[in-house]
């Protein structure tokens, strides 16, 4: 069987598709809603309909996968104003995905306009327009954005998307996250789904400040982060900032961007063990019990 028949469409609950990864035994998106999780947990929080009217706008899009992110957020800008100039970079590692996302024409119930560019994304990993330069970056991730920040690239807005830490700790770390925060504007919006206290206090250690966003499909809300004081982000619950304070928050750390998952997970459950932080379970049972 070849590494594309790997992946199956799924259907989810509002009418689109995601793939399930056998790697890191996760769907790619939520039960919930495939293309509603990519405007409303990346592109809704990082304002990028309120930023439209600018003549040009950089994004930042981590872990392309389907595409969706990138493609949610050109339908966002462009149908607000056609005239902006949009570049992106795409860190991804398999060109499997987007590839197969094409192939299956998981954008036919979209409706929408630009499939064009997602398929050149895919099969040739770019895609230029006169208002648009996308190029998708493959690699692992850890090592494409030292790249992108050397570069000087600076995004008005960053889609932190990879799997779930427990399944792929390497992209939630203390070194990756303060690279990723190396590559935001400085009024520029840092989204991801994870509210986890680990990814969240990473993000703390890398000078952002952290906010919530709306739960989408489900109970636990996602992280909206940016490195302005002046930018306004909807603040973290008492229950949030209590979790930041126990056992949880021990971040992932790889100190040399290389560490096998394995290994970046021991090395936290190490420095859990001698920690003198309140146990989490601690914390879970007070607030359940409220």
């Amino acid at each position: 069987m070849s590494e594309q028949e790997c992946f199956t469409p799924q259907i989810t609950g509002d009418g689109s598709f995601t793939f399930f990864s056998t790697e890191f035994d996760e769907s790619f998106h939520s039960h919930y809603g495939a293309r509603q999780e990519s405007f409303l947990k990346f592109v809704q929080p990082t304002l990028l309909d309120r930023k439209a009217h600018r003549s040009q706008l950089k994004i930042l899009d981590i872990c392309y996968g389907l595409g969706y992110n990138t493609a949610a957020a050109l339908q966002t800008i462009w149908q607000i104003n056609p005239n902006c100039k949009i570049e992106i970079i795409a860190l991804e590692i398999n060109t499997s995905v987007p590839q197969v996302a094409i192939a299956h024409n998981l954008f036919d119930n979209w409706n929408y306009e630009y499939t064009d560019i997602l398929t050149e994304i895919a099969v040739k990993q770019e895609a230029h327009r006169q208002n648009l330069h996308a190029q998708l970056l493959i690699d692992d991730a850890r090592s494409s954005i030292q790249n992108v920040y050397s570069s000087g690239f600076r995004a008005d807005a960053i889609f932190l998307d990879p799997f779930s830490p427990p399944q792929c700790p390497q992209l939630w770390t203390i070194e990756f996250i303060n690279l990723v925060s190396k590559c935001l504007k400085t009024d520029g919006l840092l989204a991801t789904y994870s509210c986890a206290a680990a990814v969240r206090m990473a993000m703390k250690v890398a000078q952002l400040k952290v906010g919530s966003t709306a739960p989408v499909g489900r109970r636990t809300p996602g992280t909206i982060a940016t490195l302005s004081e002046a930018v306004e982000l909807s603040p973290l619950s008492q229950s949030e900032q209590e979790h930041l304070l126990t056992r949880a928050s021990i971040p992932y750390r790889d100190p040399k961007l290389t560490d096998s998952a394995n290994i970046i997970i021991q090395r936290r459950q190490e420095e859990q063990k001698t920690s003198k932080l309140e146990p989490t379970s601690h914390w879970r049972k007070r607030w359940e019990s409220r």
